[in-house]
């Protein structure tokens, strides 16, 4: 499935999903032709390890149709999963990520899939940036006051960040379809594109004011 171009020039609305039973975090920014983000709406679902399982997934899918139905997204971006994680993480994750999926693939919105590494170096920079760094660059981004907590909103938010720039940007020329995938797929990168990426030269520019102030 791939995601519908933006209609009258208007800015392309994402959905990011960091997906998790305990703690599914939600991200809705809306991007700009020329990749600015601004934020929506944060925020995470959670649910307790002791309830019910089937309670704890129709609880994410209820979160997920009420995120949707309340934001109308364009597209979604979710995290992809990784098999080297611990069983019962990987477990966890799928369940929720497949409530999720099932949830926007109901509602008619895209999904795509971004890896960790992806997510980490669209928005740092770097593919092994720990969390903390994703935070503070989401932070910057967005032009928030504080730190998105807990991680997995920050993290939501940066799945829904990296795609709207890895996807190529939105508006006249461009096309944010290209290169989505229908199954765990990643974006890949675009030709053409300059060497630095949005997040470096956010830090470059950062580190440019801040010697100026000196």
């Amino acid at each position: 499935m791939t995601a519908p171009p933006a209609r009258g020039g208007r800015p392309m609305r994402i959905l990011g999903v960091d997906p998790g039973l305990t703690r599914c975090g939600f991200g809705v920014i809306e991007m700009t032709a020329d990749r600015k983000a601004r934020l929506v709406a944060v925020g995470v679902a959670g649910t307790k390890a002791a309830d019910p399982l089937d309670q704890r997934i129709l609880h994410i899918q209820e979160a997920a149709e009420s995120w949707i139905s309340t934001h109308r997204p364009d597209v979604m971006a979710i995290e992809r999963i990784f098999s080297q994680e611990s069983v019962t993480t990987v477990i966890g994750t799928a369940h929720a990520s497949g409530a999720v999926i099932a949830t926007a693939a109901k509602a008619g919105v895209p999904v795509a899939w971004h890896t960790p590494s992806e997510v980490k170096a669209a928005v740092t920079g770097s593919g092994r940036a720990d969390k903390g760094s994703v935070g503070r660059m989401v932070t910057r981004i967005l032009g928030l006051e504080q730190m998105p907590k807990p991680a997995d909103a920050a993290d939501a938010l940066a799945l829904a960040i990296c795609h709207g720039w890895r996807s190529g940007g939105i508006g006249t020329g461009y096309d944010m379809s290209a290169g989505v995938q229908t199954h765990q797929g990643s974006i890949p990168s675009t030709a053409g594109r300059s060497a630095m990426t949005p997040a470096q030269r956010l830090w470059q520019q950062a580190e440019e004011r801040s010697r100026r102030a000196r």
